[in-house]
């Protein structure tokens, strides 16, 4: 089956003065889905945005033909279950959380599918995966952190690749089994020169912040990214 492989612009880079007009160019430069990066300063060493950001830039996530770009929402805070309901509320198509955030795991993936959500998992770096094992039925997206969450433009951690290749391998048989796919995500220090690693390790969906907001041309970063894929 071919890897259909989407890129995800972390608006954590962004100018945040600027959002509405960042989200919209980031889109027509040829963004798949919207990555927003929630911190709360609690389970993570940063505050970064909430629920009324969300609700005030979902009617800028469409493309130029009407059509709707998924807000991919990755939830760095404990407690979970709340804000991953205001944030389904406010637009939100795909709600991450860390399952060390949440004091049960299976019921928030519940609550967030239960609001309309697609449901995911996140791993930090130093974080095993036996979790997946007993929720995987209820898993729509697994995103793996290839730096320590909490703060945009860190280097990438390479010993994600290996835990990306065991995931690939769990999704894939979970996909012969059930005929359903999941979504495998990597989030910290992709850029141009390494996306193609990821890719080889299993990943199909790229989260990207400095790389792509901290460059003038959206578009050419986006455009080089999508040719490493390709080739």
């Amino acid at each position: 089956m071919d890897k259909i492989f989407r890129i995800a612009p972390s608006i954590l880079s962004a100018d945040f003065a600027q959002l509405g007009n960042e989200l919209r160019d980031v889109i027509q430069a040829g963004a798949d889905w919207i990555h927003f990066d929630v911190m709360d300063n609690h389970y993570v060493p940063n505050l970064s945005f909430g629920p009324m950001v969300c609700q005030a830039l979902r009617k800028h996530a469409v493309r130029a033909d009407g059509t709707r770009v998924p807000i991919d929402v990755h939830l760095m805070v404990q407690p979970v279950d709340a804000l991953a309901q205001a944030f389904a509320q406010a637009g939100a198509d795909l709600i991450s959380f860390h399952p060390d955030a949440s004091a049960h795991v299976d019921r928030t993936l519940q609550l967030i599918k239960a609001a309309g959500c697609q449901a995911g998992l996140v791993f930090n770096p130093a974080e095993p995966i036996d979790v997946l094992e007993w929720v995987i039925d209820k898993v729509d997206l697994v995103l793996v952190m290839s730096v320590n969450p909490g703060f945009g433009g860190q280097s990438f951690i390479p010993g994600a690749l290996r835990k990306v290749e065991k995931l690939r391998r769990l999704i894939d048989t979970h996909r012969q089994q059930t005929g359903r796919d999941i979504r495998l995500e990597v989030d910290g220090g992709i850029k141009t020169d390494n996306i193609r690693s990821v890719a080889d390790a299993g990943a199909d969906t790229f989260v990207a912040g400095s790389a792509i907001f901290g460059q003038p041309d959206y578009r050419a970063v986006i455009d080089a990214m999508r040719a490493e894929l390709a080739a």
